[in-house]
C-alpha cells in the first residue's frame, strides 16, 4: 500500500555538528580502522604534472575569530586544465592528480592546508577560457549548507582579467576576497564568512 506524500513531513534543517569529522575524517577524529588515510588528504604523487603549491588558510567569522571545527574540500583541474571527472570529455586526465581534496582545520589554530598543483585555464560555458582557479566547499557549526567559493591565483593578474565569472562581481572591491596572495610556493586564502572582508560565495 502506497502511503500518501502529504504524510510525510520535511525534517528540520541541521548544522554539520561534530559529526561531519567522525564521519568523513576518521582518522583525524582519532577513530581507526576506517580507512588507512582520510579521504581526500593526498591529491598528488611523485609522478603528478604541473607546478607544486601549497595552500593555507583559515575560515574566519564575524569577529576574526577562526573556525576550528570547519571541514574544507577543493575541486580543482590538473596542469592541463582538465577534470579528473567522467564528464570530461576534453581529453584525459592526468591520472596522478585526483582533483580533489579534503582536510578539517586545524583544532588549536583552525588552519587548512593543502598540497596540490596549480591548475591550467578551463572554458567557460561560452569557450573563453577562466583564469586558474579552485573551488573551495566549507561546512562547519552554524553552517546550514555548505558554503561554495573560489580561489584565484595573485601573480595570474592578466588570466584574472579576462576571467568570466570574476568579471560578473558587481561590485568590484570584493573582487579581492577571491584572490590568494604568493609567498614562495605557498599561496594563502583566508575565508571570512561575515564582516568587511566578507568572501564571495556562489549559488551553485
Amino acid at each position: 500500500m502506497v502511503q500518501p506524500l502529504n504524510q510525510l513531513k520535511e525534517s528540520a534543517s541541521q548544522t554539520a555538528g561534530p559529526y561531519v569529522h567522525i564521519g568523513l575524517t576518521p582518522n583525524f577524529a582519532e577513530i581507526g580502522g576506517v580507512y588507512p588515510q582520510d579521504l581526500g588528504t593526498s591529491m598528488v604523487n611523485d609522478k603528478t604534472k604541473g607546478e607544486r603549491i601549497t595552500v593555507v588558510g583559515r575560515v574566519l567569522d564575524g569577529t576574526g575569530t577562526p573556525l576550528k571545527d570547519a571541514l574544507i574540500e577543493i575541486w580543482q583541474a590538473d596542469a592541463d586544465g582538465l577534470y579528473n571527472s567522467p564528464s570530461e570529455m576534453r581529453g584525459s586526465a592526468d591520472a596522478n592528480f585526483t582533483g580533489w581534496g579534503r582536510c578539517p582545520t586545524d583544532m588549536d589554530t583552525g588552519e587548512f592546508r593543502f598540497e596540490t598543483i596549480k591548475p591550467g585555464r578551463v572554458p567557460f560555458k561560452d569557450g573563453r577560457k577562466q583564469a586558474p582557479h579552485i573551488t573551495f566547499w566549507v561546512v562547519a557549526r552554524g553552517i546550514n549548507i555548505g558554503l561554495h567559493t573560489r580561489m584565484y591565483f595573485g601573480d595570474e593578474e592578466k588570466a584574472n582579467g579576462e576571467d568570466p565569472v570574476l568579471a560578473r562581481v558587481e561590485h568590484r572591491v570584493r573582487v579581492s576576497t577571491l584572490i590568494a596572495p604568493r609567498e614562495g610556493s605557498t599561496y594563502r586564502f583566508d575565508i571570512h564568512l561575515q564582516g568587511e572582508k566578507e568572501t564571495i560565495f556562489f549559488d551553485i
